[in-house]
């Protein structure tokens, strides 16, 4: 098991998606956002079932980070509860791993 995370989050559009990325990689909070669209996503919102057009983004993180890269997504997301969701990062390759390691906040 590694300290480092990947941290996943959706967004209406685009250019939310590169803002978003933006801001955590600017403040090293996150290494490399990867940006997917065409997502969809089906889910219950305020007791209706709501469907939405979303992109997903892939945030390389470390657990250390998770709670400063919480608050600041929070503050700069759209969304009233905008989905954060830490996952473990088991193993990965050496020099990937040493590179995020070296791009983010010390």
């Amino acid at each position: 098991m590694t300290d480092k995370i990947v941290v996943v989050s959706t967004c209406a559009g685009e250019e939310e998606a590169g803002r978003l990325a933006q801001v955590l990689v600017e403040a090293r909070l996150a290494a490399c956002v990867t940006i997917l669209p065409g997502a969809r996503s089906v889910y219950r919102w305020q007791g209706a079932i709501e469907q939405a057009a979303e992109y997903v983004l892939l945030i390389k993180s470390s657990r250390e980070l998770f709670e400063p890269l919480r608050a600041a997504l929070e503050r700069a997301h759209t969304y009233d509860v905008p989905e954060i969701l830490a996952l473990p990062v088991v193993a990965g390759s050496a020099n990937y791993l040493s590179w995020l390691a070296g791009e983010l906040r010390a």
